[in-house]
């Protein structure tokens, strides 16, 4: 658990902000609503407004919660935007007018939020990263569930899928993050009393996301995500400075088929590219049949969202094309060093692998030097799968 007195203090952040011009980000991470990040954040913006600092509250959502609202207390507040939305009054952070006032630190509440049609960007953490280039530094604060790269293990975890995300990679851009953590029966006892949402919800969640197994699951999420990113920092601070041989790098690829979604094997290979501290890529094969003019109209359609979900992850999506699927990922493979490879793979029968060869096989038998990830996918992912074919 991380406690108060091993949290960054704010003279760390205010240390920070002296060290250059670069705008600092400060990331607080939590395994479930409750924890006290919003409560975290704002007790650090009233510390450096003491220190003198400009600071301002882009946004922060009290849902209700009295004790939160009096927490912001004389902190100055940006306007909020007003847009209209299907008749409604919806207010969003007003993004232009926190950069016009131009203040040192924006407090920014709720991450993985996604803006109201009629925004300048989709979601909330495009508004962090738009002021962050501005030179506002941010304060920001994001539930370990809302991180795309753990969708798939949170939906088995909870059974709930998280619609909200933001990608790996805008952690890795965070000079800071910071596990905001307190027991599971701290937790509930919070939900009972009414703290985290109405009293209306409370049974309900309790006996759902709130259950004691989900929160234990959720809070190692958190801790090894912190984990895995003070690791990484202090790979690159040493490697910055010189203090030790840089270990040869590794090298993830994601074999993306061109037909079906690839969601599934991309956040594999992003939560494999974060722990290695590594780039990676996105690689599909174009077969004949599959160029401009040829593919079927559906599969470029989910084509282009897989490319595009792929570049959100942080990967560089490379196109190959061949006649046959496994020459062209082995070639690739080998002149580009590549240490590890994730597939995925439906159910087949014998038949299938021995009328079609099987792109697996091929690449385990000729590519002896890489670690290999198969990842199961369901009935829904049908046509994501690899076939060594050719026409």
């Amino acid at each position: 658990m991380t406690s108060a007195d091993q949290r960054p203090s704010p003279e760390s952040l205010l240390a920070k902000l002296k060290e250059g011009e670069r705008a600092s980000l400060r990331v607080y991470i939590g395994a479930a609503p409750g924890v006290g990040k919003t409560y975290q954040m704002l007790e650090d913006a009233h510390q450096l407004k003491r220190e003198g600092v400009d600071i301002v509250v882009g946004i922060v959502e009290p849902h209700g919660r009295e004790a939160t609202r009096a927490m912001i207390g004389d902190l100055e507040c940006v306007p909020m935007r007003r847009i209209e939305y299907k008749g409604v009054v919806i207010e969003e952070m007003d993004l232009d007018a926190v950069i016009a006032r131009r203040p040192a630190v924006a407090i920014v509440d709720e991450l993985a939020h996604t803006n109201i049609p009629g925004s300048k960007n989709r979601k909330r953490y495009e508004d962090v990263i738009d002021l962050l280039n501005a030179g506002v530094s941010v304060i920001t604060a994001v539930n370990i569930q809302h991180l795309e790269s753990l969708n798939d293990a949170i939906a088995r975890t909870t059974g709930v899928r998280v619609r909200e995300t933001i990608p790996d990679h805008f952690l890795r851009r965070a000079d800071e993050v910071v596990n905001v953590d307190v027991s599971v029966d701290t937790l509930r006892t919070r939900l009972r009393q009414g703290k985290i949402y109405d009293v209306v919800k409370i049974q309900q969640a309790l006996n759902n996301f709130f259950r004691k197994g989900n929160l234990s699951a959720l809070r190692e999420l958190a801790l090894r995500q912190v984990a895995t990113d003070q690791a990484t920092k202090a790979h690159d601070y040493r490697e910055r400075e010189g203090l030790e041989r840089p270990a040869i790098p590794e090298k993830v690829m994601v074999a993306m088929a061109s037909r079906g979604s690839a969601k599934r094997i991309l956040r594999a290979g992003s939560r494999i590219a974060g722990r290695l501290a590594s780039d990676w890529y996105a690689v599909y094969v174009e077969t004949p049949r599959e160029e401009p003019g040829r593919i079927n109209p559906h599969d470029h359609a989910v084509l282009q969202e897989n490319i595009r979900f792929a570049v959100d992850l942080g990967a560089k999506v490379i196109k190959l094309r061949g006649r046959r699927v496994a020459d062209a990922l082995i070639d690739f493979a080998r002149r580009e060093g590549i240490t590890h490879v994730v597939f995925g793979q439906s159910a087949r029968s014998r038949w299938d692998v021995l009328l079609h060869g099987s792109v697996i096989n091929r690449f385990l038998g000729d590519v002896r030097d890489a670690t290999v990830q198969v990842v199961p996918l369901d009935k829904k992912d049908k046509g994501g799968k690899m076939k060594d074919e050719s026409e």
